[in-house]
C-alpha cells in the first residue's frame, strides 16, 4: 500500500470514529500532497510524499518556537498533537547518535577537514538523512563536528 493509500485509509478511518482532529490533519497532509502533485503536474511516489509530509512537520516546529515564546501552551499542545500524528507516516527517525556516525563516515570519505568543506559534507550527508531526521538538526551537528576537528 502506498503512503498515499494509507494516508486516505487513515483519514477514512479517523472519521469513521469521530475523530476530528487526526481527520483534519490528515486532510492537511492529503491537500499538501495534492497541491504538489497539482503545481509539479505529476504523481508523487512514497519518497516525494515523504518530502511533502517532512516539510508539514517542519511547518509545526517553527511554528512551536513562537507559539512558546508567546506563552501558547494551547497551541503548543496542538502542534505537538499535529506532529505526532504526521509523524506516523514519516521512516523511523535516526538518533543523533545514528546522524554522527553518518556525518563521521562522511567526512571521512571527502577528506573535509574544516568547516570550508560544511558545504561539501552537507551535500553529501543530506541525501542519507532525507525525511529521517531534521535538516537542522544535522546541519547543527555538522557544524559540532567541524568545529572539533
Amino acid at each position: 500500500m502506498s503512503l498515499k493509500e494509507k494516508l486516505q485509509q487513515d483519514w477514512k478511518e479517523a472519521l469513521k470514529s469521530g475523530d476530528k482532529f487526526k481527520a483534519n490533519i490528515i486532510s492537511m497532509a492529503r491537500a499538501a500532497v495534492l497541491q504538489v502533485e497539482k503545481t509539479g503536474n505529476e504523481k508523487l511516489d512514497d519518497s516525494k510524499v515523504i518530502e511533502v509530509l517532512s516539510k508539514e512537520v517542519k511547518q509545526r516546529r517553527e511554528a512551536l518556537v513562537e507559539f512558546e515564546k508567546g506563552n501558547r501552551q494551547d497551541l503548543v499542545d496542538k502542534a505537538n498533537n499535529e506532529i505526532k500524528i504526521l509523524m506516523n507516516y514519516l521512516p523511523q527517525q535516526l538518533t543523533e547518535d545514528e546522524i554522527k556516525s553518518i556525518i563521521s563516515d562522511v567526512v571521512k570519505e571527502i577528506g573535509a577537514n574544516s568547516m570550508k568543506d560544511m558545504g561539501k559534507v552537507m551535500k553529501s550527508v543530506s541525501p542519507k538523512t532525507k525525511g529521517r531526521a531534521d535538516g537542522s538538526l544535522v546541519n547543527k551537528l555538522v557544524k559540532e563536528f567541524l568545529n572539533n576537528k
